[in-house]
């Protein structure tokens, strides 16, 4: 043989491959990471809707982050089916309409 001294393929075991990648897994964590956003921003926002109900703030405003508490409730639940990229939008709309909301303040 002619070639390099260190072109040697390194030993793994036996097993023939190096690294095996697990795409079931890379789909549990997205279903869990959107699920978990999901919910504590629906939380978030659920809090504050209720304070800002509370206060003397008008009624768009505690509307508006119940509103997107809901949407991100309902990304929460989409989430955890499975729909991470439906999930991912949703929670973007949620959170636009909790900021929308809070301009009005």
């Amino acid at each position: 043989m002619s070639g390099r001294a260190d072109s040697e393929i390194p030993d793994d075991g036996g097993s023939g491959v190096a690294e095996v990648l697990d795409p079931a897994g890379d789909a549990r964590r997205a279903r869990w990471t959107a699920a978990g956003t999901g919910a504590l921003l629906a939380l978030a926002g659920l809090a504050a809707a209720v304070l800002r109900a509370s206060g003397s703030a008008p009624a768009l405003v505690p509307t508006a982050y119940a509103f997107g508490a809901a949407v991100c409730a309902a990304a929460a639940l989409l989430g955890s089916r499975g729909r991470t990229r439906r999930a991912l939008w949703l929670l973007i709309v949620g959170v636009s309409v909790m900021a929308v909301g809070d301009q009005f303040d």
